[in-house]
């Protein structure tokens, strides 16, 4: 008699074993990932976790909060040297959109008042989450077949955006400003996560909600999410190659509807509180509070509002052409602080406008980052004070996934402008806001200085 072995039958779910198998690998690097950022990151600003920083606003708020209160209840604490905070009525307020101030709610209760909140410490935590929520982002778009780079490469280009980028020096901070940004980019990164396909409505809008609710730009980041409900929803035989009205015209409305439907509701629920909290405040649903602010450029807010043309050249001027000073003395070079040109700091970013192909996911992407940036480019603040533009942040995660969908291989530019990229945002890292650095950057406090003077 002969015996023979038994084999397990092969059926349709077979298939999806790679498929698995690489999104469990995915999961382990993205652990991986957090842990190599946030300790590096820990390494660079060991200086600020001791105790709160000096701009501690989120823990102020939050701590207000838990007094049954809305403003302060007082002046702003001396450390603070009553830097940014908006005055109506006498009282002082934090005027920053206040998802952060949310999260610190439990910590503040827990340690007893806002003096007590190493913030510093808190928003490291948070910080190590954007790397790996990007990678995630990226390989959704590889289940997608819209991504066709390696696990590797979406994590080297994850690594990147962590310590290519200005998120570097953004990370290490913990101050207001800063804090914002760390917590925007995770929330960015999931928006984008569960954009794609439209596969998850609810979490998309709830992702973008709450990035409006820490950083206004995120609001404009819709058309990545329409784009993607409206390639969801068209009909299998609609066709391909068609034009856009004709792609219109294909697209099922009732599928196409109901992710809207879902998309909105979480955002408006977020905007709902948001309006609400700015009306308990200022009498006002759409009065955030920016325009209250006790500063000395208030004038030109009144003059010429928030958001202006009048503020786009100055602007894209700091965007493109924001070089470091020479001939100074005491130092080989100095950094203005209105910040350094974003090609400069990541000059990756070349591989995000010089793509090897494009197709309707690139646009998309290219859409969203341009929609998302252009408030910032006409707001009445350059980011001053910052190493690089931080309001690149906001949509740096859609400019590498520009990178990951572009087909451009990875070759020596790209690892020699990578190599210049780390050595720039390390620079920035350690030494931007530290004293004993302080001859590397030039600071003009009415922030009219925007090249070296002759």
């Amino acid at each position: 008699m002969t015996s023979a072995k038994a084999t397990a039958p092969s059926g349709p779910g077979d298939a999806a074993a790679p498929a698995r198998a690489r999104r469990d690998r995915a999961l382990l690097v993205a652990a991986l990932l957090y842990a190599v950022t946030t300790a590096l990151f820990a390494a660079t600003m060991l200086d600020r976790l001791r105790q709160h920083t000096a701009y501690n606003h989120f823990a102020l708020l939050a701590e207000a909060w838990l007094h049954g209160r809305l403003d302060l209840g007082g002046n702003p604490p001396d450390y603070t040297g009553m830097n940014d905070f908006a005055v109506h009525n006498g009282k002082y307020f934090v005027s920053f959109p206040p998802f952060p101030a949310v999260l610190l709610v439990p910590v503040v209760k827990l340690v007893g008042g806002a003096a007590h909140v190493r913030d510093g410490a808190f928003f490291l935590g948070i910080a190590g989450l954007g790397p790996p929520a990007l990678l995630l982002a990226l390989e959704r778009l590889t289940s997608a077949g819209r991504n066709r780079r390696s696990l590797a490469e979406n994590g080297v280009l994850a690594a990147l955006f962590g310590f290519g980028t200005v998120y570097w020096s953004t990370a290490v901070q913990g101050t207001v400003w800063f804090a914002a940004h760390v917590v925007a980019v995770p929330l960015c990164a999931l928006y984008l996560y569960a954009s794609v396909d439209a596969a998850h409505p609810v979490l998309a809008g709830l992702a973008i909600g709450l990035g409006f609710a820490t950083r206004t730009p995120l609001a404009f980041a819709f058309p990545l999410f329409l784009f993607e409900a409206t390639r969801a929803a068209r009909r299998a035989d609609a066709d391909a190659d068609a034009g856009f009205a004709p792609r219109l015209a294909g697209v099922a409305l009732v599928p196409l509807t109901k992710r809207l439907v879902l998309f909105a509701l979480p955002a408006a629920l977020v905007l709902g509180a948001l309006l609400w909290h700015n009306r308990a405040r200022f009498g006002d649903p759409f009065e955030f509070g920016h325009r209250m602010l006790a500063i000395a450029w208030r004038p030109r807010i009144e003059k010429w509002g928030l958001f202006s043309y009048h503020y786009l050249a100055r602007n894209l001027s700091i965007v493109a052409a924001g070089l470091p000073f020479s001939r100074v003395e005491g130092a080989p070079f100095q950094i203005n602080v209105h910040g350094l040109a974003l090609w400069l700091t990541t000059p990756l970013y070349a591989w995000a406008i010089w793509p090897r192909r494009t197709g309707s996911t690139f646009w998309a992407l290219a859409a969203t980052a341009a929609a998302v940036a252009a408030p910032s480019l006409c707001y009445q603040n350059s980011g001053w004070i910052q190493f690089g533009y931080r309001f690149s942040n906001d949509f740096a995660p859609f400019l590498f996934a520009m990178i990951a969908v572009s087909g451009r291989r990875f070759g020596a530019g790209f690892v020699g402008a990578a190599a210049v990229a780390i050595a720039v945002n390390a620079f920035g890292a350690v030494t931007f806001q530290r004293s004993r650095f302080d001859r590397f950057y030039y600071v003009d406090h009415t922030q009219k200085v925007l090249v070296q003077p002759d």
